[in-house]
């Protein structure tokens, strides 16, 4: 893969016959992470996970935060078990969540426990930033959609809330990044997952120096951008020592874990694709950004992809409010598991409930069964009442919302989506897969569930010589981990209910 303007570039040494070593995946969600080591023989990746752990976030002095030191412990931990059992690796990558980030002091020291996402420093922030930068220019500049969470509002709310922390950093670098510098004493941003922050230029592939200079914010703080599939080094002596691990590769995949899911997959001509997790992303690949005035109108987002290649997408609450619900009753001393969770949502009547769940009180609710119970009053529906209802209604929402986000595609790229292809943990949801079906009228493949470890992978082949094209490494994953069909069913059921849905949802969709 080659290096696009504007571009901070990594030396790329030849391939060398280390096809049959392992590549070592790390995969951090938003509530655990995993390190996945990846086999490829005879045209056949084969995957095994060699440590799971917790992504848990810690609450202090009023704050929400990534516990980034745990996290960092835990990647030792995985690799010290390699390094036991002598193993050689060709690449080791990180990829996470988006639009969160850490800031290094002078000594390349981090400042600061990073933020998560969800802590409430940025409510009522992007009307802050709108009242000296309009929406308008910022999708100009930026195509993505908003969302108080990105990165330019989180900034903008230390810059007013912390502004000598600020001051003090030297660098600014995302999740995957840290962990990366960390492996390797290379601080830079990979551009699949610096374009979530909307600090970027997709067009031009650089710093959005302009919004960011109009908005009093640290031009020269973010690290340089690189490629997907650039190498950053090797692991530094003081974690590999004298071990097999020694000399191993680190290299950059599509450190944004969407980037990574749909480098695995296909979802372009037709195709779409659906990440589906915590959150649900829903979108197509391109081969250029959209960015224009029907795409800000219905809030989709252009990402980086790898390649040169762009994901228009629309990223959606997803099997958040799932999780959400489960920790309220836990709070309550009741406790469930998801697959009987999702069997007694099976067995539930259709359509007694629905909400969107792009509404603003499910993004960080202090209790999700009284968001989604407040959600019903003010839309003049009952409230579920058992834990079957609640899936139920969370997942027939999501299906369409699935519905909405697929229509806009369609208008804004003027090209028909005849199928939806959904990768990552959600996948196997089987109810929710039928009701996507059901509710797009569109065939659903699902699969794989480990397309963004995989994605990870394949990138680090692509960087290594061990394939020569994106397509080849897409064969390989199709090869190597099939799919589920599922058709749609009774449509007309559906068609009958998505004007009352409509009509809960936010405005952008009326």
């Amino acid at each position: 893969m080659s290096a696009q303007p504007g571009m901070h570039t990594t030396s790329r040494p030849m391939p060398e016959s280390i096809h049959a070593k392992p590549y070592l995946a790390f995969d951090f969600g938003a509530e655990s992470g995993r390190a996945v080591l990846a086999h490829l023989q005879s045209g056949i990746l084969t995957t095994e996970e060699v440590h799971r752990f917790a992504n848990e976030p810690v609450e202090y002095v009023g704050s929400l935060h990534w516990d980034v030191a745990r996290l960092w412990f835990e990647v030792r931990k995985a690799l010290a078990r390699l390094q036991s059992e002598e193993v050689e690796l060709a690449g080791i990558g990180v990829d996470t969540w988006g639009v969160d980030y850490a800031l290094l002091g002078e000594r390349g020291e981090l400042l600061q426990n990073p933020y998560h996402y969800r802590d409430r420093r940025t409510e009522g922030v992007m009307e802050e930033v709108f009242r000296k930068v309009s929406r308008e220019e910022i999708y100009q500049t930026t195509g993505v959609q908003f969302m108080p969470i990105n990165t330019l509002y989180q900034l903008f709310a230390a810059r007013r809330d912390s502004p000598k922390l600020l001051a003090a950093a030297k660098r600014l670098i995302t999740i995957p990044d840290l962990f990366h510098y960390w492996l390797s004493g290379n601080a830079v941003c990979e551009f699949t997952i610096a374009t979530t922050t909307q600090m970027v230029d997709p067009v031009k592939r650089s710093w959005a120096t302009g919004l960011m200079q109009r908005l009093d914010l640290p031009v020269d703080l973010p690290a340089p951008l690189v490629e997907p599939g650039s190498i950053l080094g090797t692991i530094l002596p003081d974690i590999a020592g004298h071990s097999a691990l020694a000399g191993a590769r680190i290299i950059a995949p599509a450190c944004h874990d969407t980037g990574s899911a749909v480098a695995a997959i296909s979802a372009r001509e037709g195709t779409a694709f659906l990440s589906s997790g915590t959150w649900s992303l829903l979108g197509t690949e391109l081969d250029s950004p959209v960015i224009t005035a029907d795409a800000l109108r219905l809030n989709l987002t252009n990402e980086g992809g790898v390649n040169g290649t762009t994901r228009l997408l629309r990223n959606v609450m997803g099997l958040w409010m799932l999780q959400g619900c489960r920790q309220s009753w836990a709070a309550q001393g009741r406790s469930y598991d998801y697959r009987e969770w999702i069997e007694l949502a099976g067995r539930e009547a259709s359509f007694r409930h629905l909400v969107d769940p792009d509404d603003g009180s499910f993004l960080r609710p202090t209790n999700m069964l009284a968001a989604i119970n407040q959600f019903c009053a003010r839309t003049h529906q009952s409230a579920p009442e058992e834990p079957g209802a609640y899936a139920r209604a969370i997942l027939e929402s999501l299906a369409f919302k699935y519905r909405l986000v697929i229509r806009d595609l369609e208008q804004v790229t003027g090209t028909g989506i005849e199928q939806i292809r959904i990768i990552g943990g959600g996948s196997k949801n089987r109810l929710l897969n039928q009701l996507t079906a059901d509710s797009t009228g569109r065939r659903v493949l699902a699969g794989p569930a480990e397309a963004t470890a995989l994605g990870n992978v394949v990138v680090q082949m692509l960087a290594t010589g061990a394939a020569s094209s994106l397509r080849e490494v897409r064969e390989i994953v199709d090869r190597s981990f099939p799919t589920e069909v599922f058709e749609p069913l009774e449509t007309d059921k559906w068609d009958r209910h998505a004007e009352r849905f409509e009509q809960y949802c936010e405005s952008a969709y009326a």
